[in-house]
């Protein structure tokens, strides 16, 4: 009888990360808009955020995330102010039009989040988040 083939553990993180960003993506497309927008949607505060603080918050490169914060501006997404207390900083705000899409983004979230939690045990979930958090810690190590 053939030995089973065992998986290794980041492929199966990347297939199924694959998945997610695959529908993330397909659903942002159905919002006229990309997965990275509708993060950025997510993560810029009610009082402002900061720039250069989106893009270590979702591992973006600062010419990818510059890119994608001009396409949001002039899809009239964000809008970009120098802050009155810091007058180096550069704060991302968002329009009415943003806060709209960030609804439909955080709807869809919850929604997906919703599904995962009633299809997974308590004890699958601390599962998973122990795993998780362990392999973060160990790829800091190697960094």
């Amino acid at each position: 009888m053939p030995e089973k083939k065992k998986t290794l553990i980041d492929v199966s993180i990347r297939q199924t990360w694959h998945r997610i960003a695959r529908m993330y993506n397909q659903k942002a497309l159905s919002y006229e808009m990309t997965m990275s927008a509708g993060f950025i949607l997510m993560y810029v505060e009610k009082k402002g955020s900061p720039s250069t603080s989106l893009g270590p918050r979702m591992g973006m490169e600062p010419t990818s995330l510059s890119r994608t914060l001009k396409t949001m501006e002039s899809q009239g997404l964000i809008r970009r102010e120098i802050s009155v207390e810091d007058k180096r900083k550069v704060l991302i705000f968002l329009t009415s039009k943003g806060v709209e899409k960030r609804r439909m983004v955080r709807e869809f979230l919850l929604d997906f989040n919703k599904m995962i939690d009633d299809n997974l045990s308590n004890k699958a979930k601390e599962g998973f988040y122990e795993t998780i958090n362990t392999i973060d810690e160990l790829t800091q190590k190697i960094d």
